[in-house]
């Protein structure tokens, strides 16, 4: 017998995770978007990372309809995004300052609160329970040396000063 959502929630919640924006463009050109932690690197040649996304999600018919997405994971200056985009609410991204991809199709690039991003085209898509798994082929991206923000037990947290990569 499996256990129940609320002990699932529990073991998951219990360690740390990134915190993301998953961003994608609706077939009317509108700009979506979710606060996501069920973000994963599937392999490096080609260069694949994997999204889960809950069935009710409103970002998930543009993600279906574009192909195409950005995962913008957060620094420490998100938080406040995170808890915008976590919620239900339709003017999301005025409230935020961002691009357009030039390689997902249009998906906002968050360049103010975004520690790295992804430029993703999905190559494969899997039923997976009340989520649909979406693997996306990284076409494009970035990083900027910010802490990230991390969250964990319902709180959010940033990781300690880092050392850039390669220094």
């Amino acid at each position: 017998m499996p256990i129940s959502p609320e002990q699932f929630r529990e073991i998951f919640g219990s360690f740390p995770t990134v915190v993301a924006i998953i961003t994608a463009v609706d077939d009317q050109g509108e700009p979506r978007g979710f606060t996501c932690n069920a973000v994963c690197s599937v392999s490096v040649a080609p260069p694949l990372l994997l999204i889960s996304v809950d069935k009710r999600s409103q970002t998930l018919p543009a993600l279906e309809s574009s192909q195409a997405f950005v995962v913008n994971f957060l620094s420490a200056s998100g938080q406040e995004a995170s808890q915008i985009f976590a919620g239900k609410g339709q003017d999301k991204f005025t409230h935020v300052r961002w691009r357009p991809s030039e390689v997902a199709g249009g998906a906002p690039i968050l360049s103010d609160v975004a520690l790295a991003y992804a430029e993703c085209r999905v190559v494969q898509t899997v039923e997976a329970g009340d989520h649909w798994l979406f693997i996306g082929q990284v076409e494009g991206g970035g990083t900027q040396p910010h802490e990230p923000l991390l969250y964990c037990q319902g709180e959010y947290s940033v990781w300690p000063q880092l050392v850039p990569y390669g220094g």
